[in-house]
């Protein structure tokens, strides 16, 4: 059975059970400024599931486009890709857990309509409850009434429970696992389980969750007002298991570009990420995104930059290119048409990026060698992030000059920015904002002359942490350590509303970085922000700066368009860091 076989009989069974098949949205989210890539089937239907219809009906299919890079650094293994197919069926207010749990069972073992997989070599995984939710023993039934033997079930925690992001639908999960062992794994106890798991000695292969709560601001503040099902099952993972094969990238949706990549290098791994990044990097730039230093430009220019570091000469030719890109058009022609009618421009954007890469990697070894015997984790982060270095070839560099780098510390400084990705990725914006609505945009304003008046109240030293905008409602946290006084918030508030009244008008200019931080413009901690920034600055005709930030967000043109502030709440966020809610009326 080949891909194409896996994507028609799923969409099939569905049609048959009266679901309509949508075509795949973009892998650019349309309208959606929560996300950078469409991450998961789902991701299209979330504003259908939360206004509780689909002019479709209430039972869909569809496989779906979608890229997540928060795991890059597991890609080269057997089972991790950066882009994938999500075959996902969905029920908006009509059917639940048993039939979404009887028809996943079946279409995983039925010989018919099915993929006639061993019920022998399936686990499955539920809910194990929380403060919040109560453990899933609904599922747990309708799993045995499948037949699938109750030792075979296990309680799991946050792992089994999903969240469109901060705030949005969430609910329970419940996943599908399948032994890829030559003499089959048996039963196991959860401990061994996990450890096979860990060990891709068991692959997930199906998810099935059960949306009915309703987040805000992180926390579960309800139940939608319908139950609602989303599933989802990795097409190249599902592959794996049916064709039989020790990973992803020998099924027939890698084999032809692994063979090109095998050319370019003798290292299974590197062939593996040279593989995987080209096939994603095809597929962004045939929906329109192009290399950049931002948002969606920056993911695509990492991942062309670590495809390149891979291949034996640290380059692309343009045979390469057309070869790697030739074969991933022909796998997805009949698919995703449009990937053959644009590969002149996929050629070329490529191309493009290897000569820029020729260049850094000049600029990279030139600051590299500037850093003397020892590399530490911090200089070596900006080589990654400043320079497009990764940490491979900073390495590679390195030893071949006898110079040390502090590995353990550049892992540290790359997962508290992995941790940043990942809160991108679960729907956060840049700069915490829900969208860009007209009063998201007043009440992102307002946030900049909140931190303003804060520093002068409180003292220069309060610092942004963090933030959320919503139509709602501003959101800061900001380094301090006590409570404030009623009298210092209504000085505030005062501070922001003279400025609102007098009308300053709010100027955006872009500079290079190093400029922006000589200038003592505000930043978020923690945020990685590009070599040319965007500074707005609010300040009167005399040229009197009352705020000055780094920002990508919108804004108003003038103060006097925000309305009336108010603080609504201040609490504590976390140890020496307050949080303010406010308001615009």
């Amino acid at each position: 059975m080949n891909s194409q076989d896996v994507r028609e009989r799923f969409l099939d069974f569905f049609a048959k059970r009266e679901h309509a098949v949508l075509p795949s949205a973009s892998l650019v989210p349309e309208n959606d400024p929560s996300a950078l890539f469409t991450t998961a089937g789902v991701q299209p239907l979330v504003p259908y599931i939360l206004q509780g219809s689909h002019p479709k009906g209430s039972k869909l299919a569809s496989v779906q486009k979608c890229v997540r890079t928060t795991d890059i650094d597991d890609i080269g293994d057997k089972t991790h890709g950066t882009f994938f197919e999500m075959l996902g069926n969905w029920s908006i207010g009509d059917y639940f857990k048993e039939n979404a749990i009887q028809w996943s069972f079946e279409l995983l073992t039925s010989h018919e309509e099915g993929f006639g997989l061993d019920i022998d070599r399936l686990y499955v995984t539920v809910f194990a409850g929380d403060d919040n939710v109560s453990r899933d023993t609904d599922s747990v039934d309708f799993w045995k009434k499948t037949g699938i033997p109750e030792n075979r079930i296990y309680f799991l925690g946050k792992d089994n429970f999903w969240s469109a992001g901060e705030s949005g639908p969430s609910g329970p999960s419940t996943e599908m696992f399948y032994d890829l062992t030559e003499e089959g794994l048996g039963d196991l106890t959860q401990e061994q389980f996990e450890k096979a798991d860990e060990s891709q000695k068991v692959v997930e292969i199906w998810n099935d969750v059960f949306m009915e709560y309703l987040k805000k601001d992180g926390e579960i503040v309800g139940k939608l007002s319908n139950r609602n099902v989303d599933t989802g099952s990795g097409l190249e993972r599902l592959l794996m298991v049916l064709q039989k094969k020790d990973s992803i990238f020998e099924t027939d949706l890698f084999a032809p570009v692994m063979d090109c990549a095998k050319t370019l290098t003798n290292n299974v791994r590197s062939q593996r990420i040279l593989s995987d990044h080209i096939r994603t990097a095809t597929f962004m730039i045939a929906d329109g995104v192009r290399p950049s230093n931002t948002d969606k430009g920056y993911v695509l220019r990492r991942l062309l930059r670590r495809a390149i570091f891979h291949t034996v000469n640290k380059t692309l030719t343009t045979g390469d290119i057309t070869a790697l890109t030739g074969a991933v058009s022909g796998i997805y022609s009949q698919q995703y048409p449009d990937i053959t009618a644009q590969i002149v421009i996929i050629c070329s954007e490529i191309e493009k990026e290897v000569e820029k890469f020729s260049k850094t990697i000049a600029l990279g070894i030139k600051q590299l060698e500037k850093l003397g015997k020892h590399i530490s984790g911090t200089d070596a982060f900006i080589l990654f992030t400043t320079y497009g270095f990764p940490i491979e070839m900073t390495e590679e560099i390195a030893t071949e000059k006898g110079i040390i780098v502090d590995r353990e510390s550049f892992d540290g400084e790359l997962k508290k920015h992995q941790e940043q990705s990942r809160t991108a990725s679960a729907g956060k914006f840049k700069g915490g904002l829900g969208g860009n609505s007209e009063q998201i945009t007043k009440l992102h304003t307002a946030h900049h002359l909140l931190l303003a008046g804060l520093q002068q109240v409180l003292g220069k030293e309060v610092k942004q942490k963090g933030s959320n905008i919503t139509d709602e409602r501003l959101r800061l946290d900001f380094s301090f350590d006590r409570k404030l006084t009623d009298e210092e918030k209504s000085q505030v508030e005062k501070f922001v509303n003279d400025r609102i009244k007098e009308g300053h008008k709010v100027i955006r200019k872009e500079m290079p970085k190093e400029e922006a931080e000589k200038l003592g413009a505000e930043m978020e901690f923690g945020t990685k922000y590009a070599d040319i920034v965007s500074v707005y600055s609010i300040e009167d005709e005399n040229g009197v700066v009352y705020s000055q930030e780094f920002c990508g967000g919108p804004h108003v043109e003038n103060t006097k368009d925000l309305g009336v502030f108010r603080i609504k709440k201040q609490e504590s966020s976390s140890a020496g860091v307050r949080r303010i809610k406010a308001i615009l009326e």
